[in-house]
């Protein structure tokens, strides 16, 4: 009781300041609107757009965070190569002040994985990668395999994550304060859906700094002659 409580209180809190910031500046433009100059309701219009847009991420992250552990995976055959593409494409349009380099070993390794999840669990840290280093920066994101397993890393250019925070950035809203955190908005519930669901899928997630920014490490099982068994029973 006292975790569900904690949580509703924290959603409360998360979600108070950009309804307070949205209701405010459209009660600015309904009482001020014929004092106010045309670029001044860009700019208000622009803020509530923000943090509508805010809003509607903090929801889609609570609804996910509630569904994780009922939701049920659709495991199949999934190749990282073309799932690292897929997202690294649909993060171009919003990034594109950004610049991404992919280093994906040349045999497009498999996983036993619901495809959707793992772009999503990919967004996740891509995005993040964008967010948290300034624009113009470098995102990489490379693939290797060793003898049972694919490891997928994603490193950016940010201030880094200083290690002892190595459980606390996987917890439920958690957000750590350095320079560029205080200037990101973010609900602090992307890292702990992105370990979840990592782990449904029988992945592991770590992070390290590299004294050049930040590398998250995902490692997922090879696909096995096992895995294509049940793909064929489910099939």
């Amino acid at each position: 009781m006292k975790n569900e409580e904690e949580f509703i209180s924290t959603v409360s809190h998360e979600m108070r300041t950009p309804l307070t910031s949205i209701r405010g500046f459209a009660q600015t433009m309904l009482s001020s609107w014929d004092k106010l100059d045309d670029e001044s309701k860009k700019k208000f219009l622009k803020i509530i757009e923000q943090q509508s847009n805010r809003l509607i991420h903090l929801v889609e992250n609570i609804l996910s965070v509630t569904k994780i552990p009922d939701e049920k995976l659709v495991f199949k055959k999934t190749s990282v190569n073309y799932s690292i593409s897929t997202v690294i494409q649909i993060i171009k349009q919003k990034y594109g002040n950004y610049k991404f380099e992919l280093n994906l070993a040349k045999d497009d390794p498999a996983i036993y994985a619901d495809a959707d999840k793992l772009e999503q669990i990919l967004i996740n840290l891509v995005e993040n990668a964008c967010k948290y280093s300034e624009p113009g920066s470098t995102v990489k994101v490379s693939t290797k395999e060793t003898d049972k397993s694919v490891i997928i890393y994603v490193q950016d250019e940010g201030c880094g994550i200083d290690e002892k925070y190595a459980d606390k950035i996987f917890e439920k809203f958690s957000r750590i304060d350095n320079p560029l955190t205080r200037k990101t908005q973010g609900s602090g519930l992307g890292l702990f859906i992105t370990k979840s669901l990592t782990e449904k899928m029988k992945g592991k997630i770590s992070f390290k700094n590299t004294g050049h920014g930040t590398r998250f490490e995902l490692e997922f099982p090879q696909y096995s002659m096992e895995d294509h068994a049940r793909c064929s029973v489910t099939s």
